[in-house]
């Protein structure tokens, strides 16, 4: 008898995501199982991005949850992997959608009223606690010319909240290549924060 490796079986969150690409009556049903068995991961994920935002932000968790999820049903050229691929990918059009939210807002001027993401001491250590969203952004995004992995990896832990275990699936790595790269980008982004 011979045996053979098994393939493994997709989670749930994967079949469905690829049944909702397909559209239809049955593409939708799966987009709203989906909608059910995500959205509280994904509201989390929101929650911590929007920690340190001023009381008066005019963009609410929920919001920026639905339009993420909408945009990621939507679209067409992702293979979705698992979901953690999912998640790991919603957490970066969330952060899109929120810098997005302040270019339009005008707080492109530091300072002036920008919009802040409350970072944890243990995440990034000495950055200052509220950061300026554009400038994690502007940070990220100079971290990503130097060392690309290692800032998909500060991005999937800051705004994700994803865990190393999960942010290596995500990105096909081990864990003890996130945790290397974790300590970098750690390093890397409070030196630059701290600018």
């Amino acid at each position: 008898m011979e045996l053979t490796a098994r393939e493994p079986r997709p989670s749930e969150a994967t079949r469905l995501l690829v049944v909702s690409r397909e559209g239809g009556a049955r593409g939708d049903e799966a987009t709203e199982r989906l909608a059910e068995l995500l959205y509280p991961e994904l509201r989390r994920i929101a929650a911590r991005l929007m920690r340190g935002e001023r009381q008066s932000h005019t963009l609410q968790p929920t919001a920026v949850v639905h339009e993420a999820f909408m945009r990621l049903v939507d679209a067409q050229t992702i293979e979705w992997q698992d979901r953690a691929h999912f998640l790991g990918i919603a957490a970066r059009v969330m952060r899109r959608i929120l810098i997005e939210h302040a270019r339009r807002r005008g707080a492109a001027k530091r300072g002036g009223g920008a919009d802040r993401l409350t970072l944890d001491e243990a995440a990034v250590p000495g950055a200052d606690a509220a950061v300026g969203l554009l400038d994690l952004d502007d940070v990220l995004t100079r971290f990503a010319e130097i060392d690309d992995r290692g800032a998909q990896v500060a991005e999937l832990r800051i705004f994700g909240g994803l865990t190393v275990r999960e942010t290596a699936e995500e990105l096909g790595v081990s864990s003890r290549t996130v945790n290397g790269d974790w300590a970098v980008a750690r390093l890397w982004l409070a030196r630059e924060l701290a600018q």
